[in-house]
Protein backbone atom coordinates (compact mmCIF):
# COMPACT_ATOMS: atom_id res chain seq x y z
CA UNK A 1 0.00 0.00 0.00
CA UNK A 2 2.96 2.24 0.66
CA UNK A 3 4.34 1.48 -2.42
CA UNK A 4 1.00 2.67 -4.20
CA UNK A 5 1.01 5.89 -2.30
CA UNK A 6 4.77 6.83 -3.14
CA UNK A 7 3.82 6.11 -6.90
CA UNK A 8 0.82 8.14 -7.01
CA UNK A 9 2.32 10.87 -5.45
CA UNK A 10 4.77 11.12 -7.97
CA UNK A 11 2.71 10.79 -10.54
CA UNK A 12 0.51 13.65 -9.07
CA UNK A 13 1.95 16.44 -11.64
CA UNK A 14 1.54 14.50 -14.69
CA UNK A 15 -2.86 14.15 -13.30
CA UNK A 16 -2.44 17.45 -12.80
CA UNK A 17 -1.44 18.10 -16.66
CA UNK A 18 -4.31 15.33 -17.49
CA UNK A 19 -7.33 17.33 -15.43
CA UNK A 20 -6.09 20.75 -16.82
CA UNK A 21 -6.10 19.41 -20.53
CA UNK A 22 -8.97 17.01 -20.44
CA UNK A 23 -11.53 19.27 -20.41
CA UNK A 24 -14.99 19.97 -21.92
CA UNK A 25 -13.14 21.67 -25.58
CA UNK A 26 -11.30 18.29 -25.87
CA UNK A 27 -14.31 16.04 -25.34
CA UNK A 28 -16.57 18.73 -27.88
CA UNK A 29 -13.42 17.97 -30.24
CA UNK A 30 -13.14 14.27 -30.00
CA UNK A 31 -16.99 13.78 -29.70
CA UNK A 32 -17.19 15.62 -33.42
CA UNK A 33 -14.08 13.92 -34.93
CA UNK A 34 -16.04 10.33 -33.69
CA UNK A 35 -19.21 11.08 -35.03
CA UNK A 36 -18.31 12.59 -38.49
CA UNK A 37 -14.87 10.20 -39.42
CA UNK A 38 -15.30 7.38 -36.89
CA UNK A 39 -11.93 6.34 -36.01
CA UNK A 40 -10.26 7.29 -39.10
CA UNK A 41 -8.27 10.39 -37.51
CA UNK A 42 -7.06 8.17 -34.53
CA UNK A 43 -3.17 8.99 -35.89
CA UNK A 44 -3.49 12.72 -35.77
CA UNK A 45 -4.37 12.17 -32.05
CA UNK A 46 -1.37 9.80 -31.23
CA UNK A 47 0.89 12.26 -33.25
CA UNK A 48 -0.15 14.74 -31.09
CA UNK A 49 0.22 12.70 -27.86
CA UNK A 50 3.75 11.96 -28.69
CA UNK A 51 4.50 15.57 -29.35
CA UNK A 52 2.95 16.44 -26.38
CA UNK A 53 5.30 13.54 -24.04
CA UNK A 54 8.20 15.29 -26.06
CA UNK A 55 7.50 18.66 -25.01
CA UNK A 56 6.77 18.11 -21.32
CA UNK A 57 10.21 16.63 -21.05
CA UNK A 58 11.56 19.03 -22.72
CA UNK A 59 9.95 21.98 -20.66
CA UNK A 60 10.61 19.61 -17.36
CA UNK A 61 14.50 19.37 -18.20
CA UNK A 62 14.96 22.59 -18.47
CA UNK A 63 13.64 23.24 -15.18
CA UNK A 64 14.97 20.58 -13.65
CA UNK A 65 18.87 22.00 -14.85
CA UNK A 66 18.25 25.67 -13.85
CA UNK A 67 15.72 25.41 -11.14
CA UNK A 68 14.04 28.42 -13.67
CA UNK A 69 10.20 27.95 -14.90
CA UNK A 70 9.57 29.03 -18.50
CA UNK A 71 7.85 32.58 -18.70
CA UNK A 72 10.07 33.72 -16.04
CA UNK A 73 13.04 32.55 -17.89
CA UNK A 74 11.51 34.42 -21.20
CA UNK A 75 11.63 37.35 -19.22
CA UNK A 76 15.29 36.64 -18.50
CA UNK A 77 16.69 35.42 -21.94
CA UNK A 78 14.40 37.52 -24.27
CA UNK A 79 13.00 40.68 -22.77
CA UNK A 80 9.88 41.82 -21.06
CA UNK A 81 7.80 41.80 -24.24
CA UNK A 82 7.87 38.42 -26.05
CA UNK A 83 7.22 36.98 -22.36
CA UNK A 84 4.59 39.22 -21.53
CA UNK A 85 3.07 38.33 -25.54
CA UNK A 86 3.15 34.44 -23.92
CA UNK A 87 1.42 35.67 -20.52
CA UNK A 88 -1.31 37.65 -22.02
CA UNK A 89 -2.54 35.17 -24.87
CA UNK A 90 -2.81 32.17 -21.89
CA UNK A 91 -4.15 34.56 -19.51
CA UNK A 92 -7.23 35.41 -22.29
CA UNK A 93 -7.16 32.31 -23.67
CA UNK A 94 -7.85 30.65 -20.08
CA UNK A 95 -10.26 33.11 -19.03
CA UNK A 96 -12.42 32.42 -21.96
CA UNK A 97 -12.03 29.21 -21.78
CA UNK A 98 -13.04 28.93 -18.43
CA UNK A 99 -16.19 30.36 -19.60
CA UNK A 100 -17.33 28.21 -22.05
CA UNK A 101 -16.14 25.23 -19.88
CA UNK A 102 -18.52 26.27 -17.20
CA UNK A 103 -21.26 27.23 -19.87
CA UNK A 104 -21.07 23.30 -21.38
CA UNK A 105 -21.14 21.68 -17.91
CA UNK A 106 -24.07 24.00 -16.77
CA UNK A 107 -25.75 23.03 -20.24
CA UNK A 108 -25.09 18.99 -19.81
CA UNK A 109 -26.26 19.28 -16.32
CA UNK A 110 -29.51 21.34 -17.35
CA UNK A 111 -30.49 18.90 -20.41
CA UNK A 112 -29.75 15.41 -18.21
CA UNK A 113 -31.72 16.31 -15.46
CA UNK A 114 -34.92 17.34 -17.52
CA UNK A 115 -37.02 14.54 -16.30
CA UNK A 116 -36.39 15.34 -12.78
CA UNK A 117 -37.70 18.60 -12.82
CA UNK A 118 -41.51 19.69 -12.58
CA UNK A 119 -41.50 21.49 -15.37
CA UNK A 120 -39.27 19.21 -17.62
CA UNK A 121 -36.90 22.28 -18.63
CA UNK A 122 -33.92 21.04 -16.09
CA UNK A 123 -31.90 22.75 -13.57
CA UNK A 124 -31.18 26.51 -14.17
CA UNK A 125 -27.75 27.01 -15.55
CA UNK A 126 -27.18 29.61 -13.79
CA UNK A 127 -28.09 27.97 -10.17
CA UNK A 128 -25.50 24.79 -11.70
CA UNK A 129 -22.88 27.30 -12.39
CA UNK A 130 -23.21 29.13 -9.21
CA UNK A 131 -23.13 26.42 -7.10
CA UNK A 132 -20.21 24.12 -9.07
CA UNK A 133 -18.31 27.82 -9.16
CA UNK A 134 -18.82 28.42 -5.56
CA UNK A 135 -18.45 24.70 -4.14
CA UNK A 136 -14.93 24.77 -6.31
CA UNK A 137 -14.17 28.19 -4.94
CA UNK A 138 -14.40 27.08 -1.25
CA UNK A 139 -12.20 23.95 -2.03
CA UNK A 140 -9.75 26.27 -3.31
CA UNK A 141 -9.98 28.55 -0.37
CA UNK A 142 -9.64 26.62 2.18
CA UNK A 143 -6.93 23.61 0.50
CA UNK A 144 -3.08 23.40 0.16
CA UNK A 145 -1.11 22.85 -2.84
CA UNK A 146 -1.35 18.45 -1.49
CA UNK A 147 -4.66 18.68 -0.80
CA UNK A 148 -5.89 20.59 -4.49
CA UNK A 149 -3.54 17.94 -6.26
CA UNK A 150 -5.67 14.92 -4.06
CA UNK A 151 -8.99 16.61 -5.25
CA UNK A 152 -7.83 16.98 -8.53
CA UNK A 153 -7.33 13.60 -8.48
CA UNK A 154 -10.93 12.23 -7.65
CA UNK A 155 -12.10 14.75 -10.53
CA UNK A 156 -9.89 12.67 -13.17
CA UNK A 157 -10.27 9.28 -11.71
CA UNK A 158 -14.22 9.80 -11.84
CA UNK A 159 -13.79 11.07 -15.86
CA UNK A 160 -11.95 7.97 -16.82
CA UNK A 161 -13.91 5.99 -14.83
CA UNK A 162 -16.64 7.16 -16.77
CA UNK A 163 -15.05 7.68 -20.64
CA UNK A 164 -13.97 4.39 -20.34
CA UNK A 165 -17.47 2.90 -19.43
CA UNK A 166 -18.89 5.04 -22.10
CA UNK A 167 -16.32 3.61 -24.54
CA UNK A 168 -16.80 0.13 -23.68
CA UNK A 169 -20.89 0.36 -23.72
CA UNK A 170 -20.71 0.94 -27.34
CA UNK A 171 -16.76 0.35 -28.84
CA UNK A 172 -16.56 -0.12 -32.39
CA UNK A 173 -14.82 -2.64 -34.18
CA UNK A 174 -10.97 -3.17 -33.18
CA UNK A 175 -10.11 -2.80 -36.87
CA UNK A 176 -11.59 0.34 -36.95
CA UNK A 177 -9.73 1.62 -34.06
CA UNK A 178 -6.14 -0.15 -35.92
CA UNK A 179 -7.19 1.05 -39.65
CA UNK A 180 -7.10 4.98 -37.73
CA UNK A 181 -3.69 4.76 -37.08
CA UNK A 182 -3.07 4.95 -40.54
CA UNK A 183 -2.52 8.64 -41.68
CA UNK A 184 -5.02 10.02 -44.07
CA UNK A 185 -7.02 13.12 -44.24
CA UNK A 186 -10.52 13.14 -45.37
CA UNK A 187 -11.50 14.92 -48.38
CA UNK A 188 -13.62 17.60 -46.70
CA UNK A 189 -13.38 20.82 -46.16
CA UNK A 190 -13.49 21.02 -42.30
CA UNK A 191 -11.46 17.50 -41.79
CA UNK A 192 -7.83 19.81 -41.80
CA UNK A 193 -9.97 22.61 -39.34
CA UNK A 194 -10.99 18.91 -36.66
CA UNK A 195 -7.78 18.06 -37.01
CA UNK A 196 -5.89 21.09 -35.92
CA UNK A 197 -8.67 21.15 -33.26
CA UNK A 198 -7.79 17.79 -32.06
CA UNK A 199 -3.86 18.54 -32.05
CA UNK A 200 -4.48 22.16 -30.38
CA UNK A 201 -6.91 20.66 -27.27
CA UNK A 202 -3.66 18.15 -26.32
CA UNK A 203 -0.77 21.01 -27.44
CA UNK A 204 -1.99 23.90 -25.68
CA UNK A 205 0.76 26.17 -25.25
CA UNK A 206 -0.24 26.47 -21.12
CA UNK A 207 0.15 22.79 -20.86
CA UNK A 208 4.59 23.35 -21.44
CA UNK A 209 4.35 26.70 -18.92
CA UNK A 210 2.23 24.77 -16.39
CA UNK A 211 4.82 21.45 -16.53
CA UNK A 212 7.77 23.97 -15.42
CA UNK A 213 6.00 24.76 -13.09
CA UNK A 214 4.97 21.99 -11.66
CA UNK A 215 8.31 20.56 -12.08
CA UNK A 216 9.99 23.64 -9.56
CA UNK A 217 6.95 23.00 -7.32
CA UNK A 218 8.01 19.08 -6.93
CA UNK A 219 11.94 20.36 -6.47
CA UNK A 220 13.42 17.68 -9.05
CA UNK A 221 16.41 17.92 -10.30
CA UNK A 222 18.29 16.53 -13.00
CA UNK A 223 18.84 13.46 -11.50
CA UNK A 224 15.07 12.92 -11.13
CA UNK A 225 14.25 12.40 -15.06
CA UNK A 226 13.70 8.77 -14.75
CA UNK A 227 10.89 9.82 -12.38
CA UNK A 228 10.01 12.89 -14.77
CA UNK A 229 10.26 10.45 -17.54
CA UNK A 230 7.56 8.04 -15.92
CA UNK A 231 5.43 10.95 -14.94
CA UNK A 232 4.91 12.33 -18.23
CA UNK A 233 4.60 8.76 -20.35
CA UNK A 234 1.31 8.23 -17.31
CA UNK A 235 -0.43 11.48 -17.88
CA UNK A 236 -0.08 11.80 -22.25
CA UNK A 237 -0.69 8.04 -22.06
CA UNK A 238 -4.10 8.48 -19.96
CA UNK A 239 -4.81 12.14 -22.09
CA UNK A 240 -4.49 9.89 -25.26
CA UNK A 241 -6.69 6.92 -24.03
CA UNK A 242 -9.62 9.08 -22.47
CA UNK A 243 -9.72 11.16 -26.01
CA UNK A 244 -9.75 7.99 -27.50
CA UNK A 245 -12.71 6.95 -25.29
CA UNK A 246 -14.78 9.77 -26.57
CA UNK A 247 -14.38 9.37 -30.06
CA UNK A 248 -14.84 5.42 -29.76
CA UNK A 249 -18.11 6.42 -28.16
CA UNK A 250 -19.23 8.62 -30.40
CA UNK A 251 -17.66 6.65 -33.71
CA UNK A 252 -19.68 3.48 -32.14
CA UNK A 253 -22.89 5.38 -31.95
CA UNK A 254 -23.46 8.78 -34.23
CA UNK A 255 -21.17 7.41 -36.73
CA UNK A 256 -22.98 4.20 -38.18
CA UNK A 257 -25.85 6.62 -38.29
CA UNK A 258 -24.91 9.57 -39.87
CA UNK A 259 -25.69 12.09 -37.12
CA UNK A 260 -22.99 14.81 -36.65
CA UNK A 261 -22.09 16.51 -33.45
CA UNK A 262 -21.88 19.99 -33.00
CA UNK A 263 -20.87 20.23 -29.22
CA UNK A 264 -20.99 18.13 -25.77
CA UNK A 265 -25.08 18.34 -25.50
CA UNK A 266 -25.99 17.01 -28.95
CA UNK A 267 -23.77 14.18 -27.76
CA UNK A 268 -26.10 13.61 -24.60
CA UNK A 269 -29.16 14.38 -26.32
CA UNK A 270 -28.44 11.49 -29.57
CA UNK A 271 -26.49 9.27 -27.40
CA UNK A 272 -30.33 8.31 -25.13
CA UNK A 273 -32.24 7.09 -28.29
CA UNK A 274 -29.56 5.01 -28.91
CA UNK A 275 -27.38 3.55 -25.94
CA UNK A 276 -30.22 4.33 -23.08
CA UNK A 277 -30.36 6.48 -20.08
CA UNK A 278 -27.72 4.82 -17.97
CA UNK A 279 -25.02 5.47 -21.01
CA UNK A 280 -25.87 9.03 -20.90
CA UNK A 281 -25.73 9.48 -17.15
CA UNK A 282 -22.77 8.08 -17.35
CA UNK A 283 -21.53 10.37 -20.29
CA UNK A 284 -22.49 13.55 -18.96
CA UNK A 285 -20.83 12.65 -15.58
CA UNK A 286 -17.87 12.41 -17.60
CA UNK A 287 -18.64 15.78 -19.19
CA UNK A 288 -18.99 16.88 -15.16
CA UNK A 289 -15.86 15.55 -14.14
CA UNK A 290 -13.67 16.97 -16.95
CA UNK A 291 -15.25 20.55 -16.62
CA UNK A 292 -14.64 20.29 -13.32
CA UNK A 293 -11.21 18.77 -13.25
CA UNK A 294 -10.06 21.74 -16.09
CA UNK A 295 -11.77 24.40 -14.10
CA UNK A 296 -9.69 24.22 -10.66
CA UNK A 297 -6.06 24.23 -12.58
CA UNK A 298 -7.75 27.41 -13.56
CA UNK A 299 -7.82 28.87 -10.57
CA UNK A 300 -4.34 28.54 -10.07
CA UNK A 301 -3.46 28.88 -13.44
CA UNK A 302 -3.65 33.24 -13.56
CA UNK A 303 -1.65 33.59 -10.13
CA UNK A 304 0.99 31.12 -11.03
CA UNK A 305 1.84 32.64 -14.53
CA UNK A 306 1.76 35.92 -13.01
CA UNK A 307 4.25 34.87 -10.39
CA UNK A 308 6.37 32.94 -13.00
CA UNK A 309 6.30 35.97 -15.14
CA UNK A 310 7.42 38.49 -11.67
CA UNK A 311 9.57 35.33 -10.51
CA UNK A 312 8.27 35.49 -7.24
CA UNK A 313 7.15 32.40 -4.54
CA UNK A 314 3.90 31.47 -5.01
CA UNK A 315 0.82 31.60 -2.53
CA UNK A 316 -2.31 30.33 -2.88
CA UNK A 317 -3.67 32.61 0.12
CA UNK A 318 -2.36 36.10 -1.23
CA UNK A 319 -4.98 38.21 -1.64
CA UNK A 320 -3.38 38.59 -5.72
CA UNK A 321 -4.29 34.87 -6.15
CA UNK A 322 -7.90 34.72 -4.27
CA UNK A 323 -8.71 37.79 -6.39
CA UNK A 324 -7.73 36.19 -9.28
CA UNK A 325 -9.59 32.78 -8.74
CA UNK A 326 -12.59 34.67 -8.01
CA UNK A 327 -12.30 36.25 -11.61
CA UNK A 328 -12.25 32.65 -12.89
CA UNK A 329 -15.58 32.12 -11.26
CA UNK A 330 -17.31 34.96 -11.99
CA UNK A 331 -16.46 34.43 -15.84
CA UNK A 332 -17.82 30.78 -15.31
CA UNK A 333 -21.34 32.55 -14.67
CA UNK A 334 -20.82 34.86 -17.62
CA UNK A 335 -22.79 32.73 -20.42
CA UNK A 336 -25.18 30.72 -18.23
CA UNK A 337 -26.64 34.49 -17.46
CA UNK A 338 -26.00 36.69 -20.76
CA UNK A 339 -26.14 34.00 -22.95
CA UNK A 340 -23.98 32.61 -25.92
CA UNK A 341 -22.98 29.95 -27.65
CA UNK A 342 -20.22 28.06 -24.77
CA UNK A 343 -18.39 26.35 -28.05
CA UNK A 344 -17.98 29.57 -29.78
CA UNK A 345 -16.80 31.05 -26.69
CA UNK A 346 -14.14 27.69 -26.48
CA UNK A 347 -13.02 28.07 -30.34
CA UNK A 348 -11.81 31.43 -29.73
CA UNK A 349 -10.33 30.61 -26.72
CA UNK A 350 -8.17 28.01 -28.83
CA UNK A 351 -7.41 30.65 -31.15
CA UNK A 352 -5.81 32.72 -28.61
CA UNK A 353 -4.13 29.34 -27.35
CA UNK A 354 -2.47 28.57 -31.14
CA UNK A 355 -0.64 32.32 -31.25
CA UNK A 356 1.17 31.53 -27.69
CA UNK A 357 1.68 27.84 -28.72
CA UNK A 358 4.37 28.39 -31.47
CA UNK A 359 6.00 30.84 -29.59
CA UNK A 360 6.49 29.21 -26.31
CA UNK A 361 7.95 26.43 -28.13
CA UNK A 362 10.63 28.40 -30.18
CA UNK A 363 11.82 30.28 -27.33
CA UNK A 364 12.38 27.31 -25.38
CA UNK A 365 14.16 25.33 -28.38
CA UNK A 366 16.29 28.30 -28.48
CA UNK A 367 16.67 28.25 -24.45
CA UNK A 368 17.84 24.71 -24.27
CA UNK A 369 20.72 25.26 -27.04
CA UNK A 370 22.44 27.73 -25.15
CA UNK A 371 25.65 26.02 -23.03
CA UNK A 372 25.62 28.79 -21.04
CA UNK A 373 22.42 27.92 -19.55
CA UNK A 374 21.84 24.62 -20.18
CA UNK A 375 26.18 23.47 -20.20
CA UNK A 376 26.42 19.60 -20.57
CA UNK A 377 22.58 18.99 -20.80
CA UNK A 378 22.14 21.27 -23.91
CA UNK A 379 19.76 19.96 -26.42
CA UNK A 380 21.35 16.99 -28.54
CA UNK A 381 21.03 17.46 -32.12
CA UNK A 382 18.79 14.42 -32.15
CA UNK A 383 16.48 16.58 -30.13
CA UNK A 384 16.33 19.50 -31.95
CA UNK A 385 14.97 18.04 -35.17
CA UNK A 386 12.37 16.58 -33.27
CA UNK A 387 11.54 19.57 -31.49
CA UNK A 388 11.94 21.70 -35.01
CA UNK A 389 9.68 19.34 -36.47
CA UNK A 390 7.31 19.76 -33.21
CA UNK A 391 7.75 23.67 -33.87
CA UNK A 392 7.11 23.51 -37.57
CA UNK A 393 4.02 21.44 -36.62
CA UNK A 394 2.57 24.02 -34.57
CA UNK A 395 2.79 26.37 -36.98
CA UNK A 396 0.96 24.68 -39.34
CA UNK A 397 -1.85 23.92 -36.97
CA UNK A 398 -2.05 27.48 -36.23
CA UNK A 399 -2.15 28.67 -39.64
CA UNK A 400 -5.63 26.15 -40.25
CA UNK A 401 -7.46 26.29 -37.13
CA UNK A 402 -7.18 30.28 -37.73
CA UNK A 403 -7.97 30.37 -40.49
CA UNK A 404 -10.88 27.77 -40.32
CA UNK A 405 -12.04 29.67 -37.42
CA UNK A 406 -12.23 32.78 -39.57
CA UNK A 407 -14.49 30.93 -42.25
CA UNK A 408 -16.85 29.96 -39.40
CA UNK A 409 -17.63 33.54 -39.34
Amino acid sequence: MQKVKLFLASIAPGIFLLGYNIGTGSITTMAATGAKYGMSLVWALLLSAIFTYYLVIAFGRYTAVTGETAIASYRKHFGKGLALVVLISIWVSEWIASAGVMGVVAEAIKEWSRPFTSSGEGISTVIVAGGLGGLLYYLFWNGSHRFFEKILGVFVGLMGLSFVLSMLMVIPEPAEILKGMVPKIPQETNAALLIAGMVGTTMGGVLYVVRSILVQERGWKIQDTPTMRRDALVSVSLMFLLSVAVMATAAGTMFPRGLEVGNAIDMVLLLEPIAGRFAVSVFVAGIVAAGLSSLFPHYLLAAWILADYRNEPRDMRSTTTRLLALTVVLLGLVVPIFGGRPVMVMVVSQAMAAIATPVTIILMLLILNKSGIMGEHRATPGSNIILGVIFIFSILVAVIGIVGIKGMF
